[in-house]
């Protein structure tokens, strides 16, 4: 008998980047420092090199923004560039409703 395998492409893509990543051969405390200035810049550029360097960059910063995680360097943007990426992407938001409005 043969078993056939159905795999969930969305569950296995979606687990299978975080194996992926770069940071997975780091120490995880880099990716959340304690503050966002003095040494915690240091900390935080440093994170940001090594998602530089990731091949999954992409889905990491998509998965931080949908699951609205708030703290430490996801996707090499730190907590406070992702607060100021989702404030963007509302206002235009409003700026197109309004533009299609009136």
């Amino acid at each position: 008998m043969e078993w056939i395998r159905i795999v969930d492409t969305r569950s296995s893509e979606h687990s299978d980047w975080r194996t992926r990543g770069a940071c997975t051969r780091e120490d995880p405390e880099l990716f959340f420092p304690i503050g966002n200035t003095g040494p915690a810049l240091l900390q935080i550029e440093e994170a940001k090199a090594v998602c530089r360097r990731c091949p999954v960059i992409e889905q990491c910063l998509q998965w931080a923004l949908e699951s609205r995680e708030d703290s430490g360097v996801w996707g090499g943007l730190s907590e406070n560039e992702r607060r100021a990426l989702k404030r963007r992407a509302a206002r235009n938001r409003l700026q197109a409703r309004k533009a299609a409005a009136g």
